[in-house]
């Protein structure tokens, strides 16, 4: 397949506090050898050879790498990240195992530089809680598959809603808490962007994390196929 460019959108000016910390807080991240996702998405995602696959908050690229060595060299795959220095990272990671098929773009996950119906599967490891409209990303998600296409994502939810001190706060949205939703509110932001067939794969107990208790899960949706 060959590469596509595209032209980004920037962040608006509501958006920029969260956007630095996240920033601040993965690049910071991007050389330890720590653990930075709350699920392993791919693990479920069945990735088939020629697909084109995106990874939203792709990382270090390990996952990019996975779904490009699965697609092949017929598929594609797109890393999407914010932070300079996983992008850094993951690019670097690219060209050091010779990954031909992939590339890594930076941009914010409300705007995702892809054309319409052109991707077939959407991954992703605790990012989307990040993300300041969610129903926007989702929406994004919707708009960049295919009929057919689906979504992999695992990513975090509360038990009850966060307080407005804290979901505000752009440290503790950075530090993958503060901005959950509950689980109702999720379900109901896949089921407006048109997402149909969920299939919840895995769901963790609850757990303390920052001032708030949420709770892990993996869930697949896919778009209607007429």
């Amino acid at each position: 397949m060959s590469e596509q460019k595209f032209s980004l959108i920037t962040e608006t000016e509501a958006t920029k506090p969260v956007s630095l910390a996240i920033n601040e807080r993965y690049t910071q991240l991007s050389n330890t050898s720590c653990c930075l996702s709350c699920g392993g998405a791919i693990n479920h995602a069945k990735p088939k050879t020629g697909e084109v696959c995106v990874d939203l908050g792709s990382g270090r690229g390990n996952d990019v790498i996975r779904l490009a060595e699965e697609v092949g060299e017929t598929g594609y795959v797109y890393g999407i990240d914010i932070s300079e220095g996983m992008i850094a990272k993951a690019k670097a990671n690219l060209e050091k195992f010779e990954v031909n098929n992939a590339e890594i773009l930076k941009a914010d996950l409300e705007n995702l530089p892809l054309p319409d119906n052109t991707v077939d599967l959407v991954i992703s490891n605790c990012t989307i809680n990040h993300a300041n409209n969610k129903q926007t990303v989702w929406n994004e998600v919707y708009r960049i598959l295919k009929p057919g296409g689906r979504f992999v994502v695992s990513d975090i939810y509360a038990t009850s809603p966060i307080a407005e001190e804290y979901r505000n706060d752009p440290v503790a949205v950075a530090e993958c808490w503060a901005g959950a939703v509950t689980k109702d509110e999720y379900l109901t932001m896949l089921e407006t962007a048109g997402f149909v067939n969920l299939l919840i794969y895995e769901e963790s107990a609850p757990y303390p994390k920052g001032q708030a208790e949420v709770q892990s899960w993996t869930i697949e949706g896919k778009t209607p196929n007429p």
